[in-house]
């Protein structure tokens, strides 16, 4: 399984992950506030179709070693307000992404049993353009390898720089592309 994030399509980028389960566990760690905080964003979810949700990252949060220096539009912290597109406990759970009204995206999780291991799909579709295809690459791939290393009980190296590194092997993939 390629940990890099595929372009299925102009405005679609898919990633696999293989976590350890049950898939309730898995579930858990995208619907509950305090186990999205330790890989992703803490906030609440009305868990329903339509339904409010809130994401506040605050990457000193994260599960990683030592802290590095988030860039200043992040040291405090930023919200983002989105609405509920799908939701199929505990399989599949989608809400829309982004701050701009009229450029909104849809992120998708499915979830699917594989024996003791869960098959985590993550599909960001509706980009608007390649620098938000390219904005979202590296960073849904170290927030998901977060969260592979927390529910296998260790600890992700430090996220910015970490990030930083996958953001220009995507720019270089994309444009090889």
């Amino acid at each position: 399984m390629d940990k890099y994030g595929a372009v299925i399509a102009p405005n679609t980028i898919r990633f696999e992950r293989l976590l350890p389960g049950p898939i309730e566990r898995v579930w858990a760690y995208l619907t509950e506030s305090e186990k999205r905080a330790k890989w992703l964003a803490s906030g609440a979810m009305d868990l329903r179709v339509d339904g409010d949700v809130e994401l506040f990252w605050l990457h000193t949060n994260l599960d990683t070693t030592k802290p590095d220096e988030p860039p200043e539009k992040y040291k405090n912290g930023h919200t983002m307000k989105a609405r509920i597109t799908r939701y199929e406990p505990p399989h599949v759970l989608g809400y829309t992404w982004g701050t701009r009204a009229e450029a909104l995206s849809e992120v998708v999780f499915e979830l699917s049993a594989k024996g003791n291991e869960v098959l985590l799909v993550l599909t960001h579709h509706r980009l608007p353009n390649q620098n938000d295809l390219l904005g979202v690459s590296g960073g849904w791939h170290t927030h998901l390898d977060v969260l592979v290393e927390h529910l296998n009980g260790r600890i992700a190296p430090a996220f910015w720089s970490k990030m930083d590194g996958l953001n220009a092997e995507y720019k270089q993939r994309q444009q090889g592309a």
